[in-house]
């Protein structure tokens, strides 16, 4: 979810993978993206089977500096509200008109990341860094006792003007968060707090201390803080546990072809042993299933949160291709998990054409009946990047298209990708959105725009794209806020998009992945007949044949329609026994039959 400043502090020693795992022809020459013209606010743009409903720029109290102070990171959605973070606060957009959004509210509070979730009225904001203060204030900590590295708590019940609860201070502070709801007790939730520091000294915060044996429960660094919110009662709030989903874990092997990194023991005593994954990047929960896919540095992990105050580790995979197991995207039918690799920590040009060819993408993993994780292809944008922007995959979430694996994401100054994975050894391209670079290239013969002067450049681009309720918003790190509209094509439907657009949800956080629930209707029913047609999963005579009895039946009413849907799911169950693709028939068939039996 970041950009990260201390990724040695993060990235661990990465395992060997299978070499056969699918990957694609990278990058394309011919990429519309390549080579768009500069600037922060009128660059060139690329578009494919997407368009831009609105652009709106940073609220003004956000917009005073260039750079990590004062950019935008993730997003919370909740009622006609969009909560964008930003390392310096936090701005409340109203999109109840997505074509103008208007700002409701902005809060400076200097917070370094700002990562949002919201629950009800509480909005929490992650807090890490050395310079945060309880009281939001500007001007660095000068007391360690004002020193604010956690969770803070806002009320939010009027979105025009949030009102700070309580600070909810952790040992390592929070980089990232994810609400984990009590199963058993609807007046309870939970954060799972992923904290990057060191552990703060048990003179700043009582019962912290760092440590090397992950095994070791008094040691404070080898854990997710777990804060216990009384819903009631938030300013309640406290840690009640840490999750040690570490224990047990050996440092993952290093490719061949890295060197080893150098020594900053200062003592000159022996270098300690190095250890496993002591932190978690981000874990996106999916209470749903009871399942918690953790991007922990050098390891993706699979987690059992039946009991959220007890998580136990199912299976953990590491890969040389990966440098920072960054954040996690499961399926709908939770069988499969999109993982994101932020090499480079987001700051870096990693998406140029000498790039490494994984190295910066996402990779697929299927869970299977016995909760354990295979590894299949892997994924990265198309297109070759200049140097001038920070590119690498980041954050995303579903496409609730019906019968697919489809996901958005943010690619910084790559943009914004659509993505298939469907098949998770072939996964695809179907969408993008990008502008060309905030600074321009240096002029041919200048040799002083490099090293420290080349790392000046402005950091932008799309910290994280989501799908909510019938479009994709867009967190720009330094430009402001995208909604975009998904258009169809050869490979994405009218029906499928229609279809899409009927899911909503009154609040979202992508990293709390909701199940999602398609209502008995029309377009889905067509959207999984557009998937058989497409794929030839069933005889074309049979396709125009369906077609057109759907047809039919949405002009009749009443008992008229029952009978006809009813007609037509029992052949299409009887066609499933011979279909090419009998999954998908039989989909269609059940989406049929919830139609008669919803007496639409």
């Amino acid at each position: 979810m970041p950009i990260v400043r201390k990724l040695a502090a993060l990235l661990a020693p990465l395992a060997v993978v299978p070499a056969l795992l699918a990957a694609q022809t990278y990058p394309s020459t011919q990429d519309p993206r390549n080579g768009l013209a500069a600037g922060r606010l009128d660059a060139g743009v690329a578009v494919s089977n997407m368009r831009l409903v609105s652009f709106s720029p940073k609220a003004a109290a956000f917009d005073t500096a260039r750079g990590l102070t004062f950019i935008n990171s993730d997003l919370a959605f909740g009622g006609h509200y969009v909560y964008q973070g930003n390392f310096a606060g936090f701005t409340v957009w109203d999109v109840s008109r997505p074509s103008a959004p208007r700002i409701a509210a902005a809060v400076p509070c200097i917070t370094s990341q700002g990562d949002p979730s919201i629950y009800g009225n509480l909005l929490f904001l992650s807090a890490e860094g050395r310079g945060n203060r309880n009281d939001c204030a500007k001007g660095g900590v000068q007391d360690p006792k004002d020193h604010m590295a956690g969770v803070r708590i806002y009320d939010v019940a009027n979105p025009a003007a949030p009102r700070l609860i309580t600070n909810v201070q952790t040992c390592k502070g929070s980089h990232t968060h994810t609400i984990v709801p009590d199963p058993r007790d609807s007046s309870v939730i939970y954060i799972y707090v992923s904290g990057s520091q060191e552990a703060r000294p048990d003179s700043e915060l009582a019962g912290c201390r760092n440590g090397t044996d992950p095994a070791d429960t008094t040691n404070s660094l080898f854990r997710l803080d777990v804060i216990r919110v009384p819903l009631a009662h938030p300013e309640q709030a406290a840690v009640v546990t840490g999750a040690r989903i570490f224990t047990g874990l050996d440092p993952a092997p290093r490719a061949a072809s890295r060197p080893p990194r150098p020594s900053n023991n200062p003592s000159g005593q022996p270098a300690p042993p190095p250890t496993g994954p002591r932190n978690c990047h981000d874990v996106t929960a999916y209470p749903a299933f009871h399942l918690l896919a953790g991007a922990c540095g050098s390891y993706g992990l699979l987690v059992d949160i039946s009991d959220p105050l007890k998580p136990v580790r199912l299976a953990a995979v590491s890969d040389t291709n990966f440098s920072l197991w960054h954040t996690a995207v499961f399926s709908n039918d939770g069988k499969s998990v999109v993982f994101t690799d932020e090499w480079g920590g987001g700051t870096g040009p990693m998406c140029q054409a000498t790039s490494m060819l994984e190295m910066g993408g996402n990779t697929i993993l299927t869970i299977d009946s016995g909760r354990t994780y295979t590894q299949h292809g892997y994924f990265k944008i198309p297109s070759a990047q200049t140097a001038e922007e920070n590119c690498v995959s980041h954050n995303g979430g579903l496409i609730p298209v019906p019968g697919r694996n489809i996901m958005v994401q943010g690619w910084y100054q790559g943009g914004i990708s659509v993505l298939d994975f469907t098949d998770p050894d072939h996964p695809r391209e179907l969408a993008y959105f990008d502008r060309g670079p905030i600074d321009p290239p240096p002029p041919p013969g200048d040799t002083t725009a490099t090293g420290s002067a080349r790392a000046q450049r402005a950091i932008g681009g799309s910290w994280g794209a989501y799908w909510w309720n019938g479009l994709i918003y867009s967190s720009e790190l330094d430009r402001g806020f995208d909604i975009l509209e998904l258009l169809p094509s050869k490979d994405l439907s009218a029906n499928e998009i229609a279809a899409a657009k009927l899911v909503h949800f009154e609040q979202y956080n992508p990293q709390s992945q909701p199940r999602i629930e398609w209502p008995a209707a029309f377009p889905v029913a067509r959207a999984y007949l557009d998937q058989l047609v497409r794929g030839h999963g069933l005889a074309a005579a049979r396709t125009t044949a369906i077609a057109r009895a759907l047809d039919s039946a949405e002009r009749q009413r009443g008992s008229a329609r029952r009978a006809a849907l009813d007609r037509l799911a029992r052949d299409v169950n009887a066609d499933a026994r011979n279909a090419q693709d009998p999954g998908r028939t039989q989909a269609l068939a059940e989406a049929i039959t919830r139609l008669a039996r919803a007496g639409n």
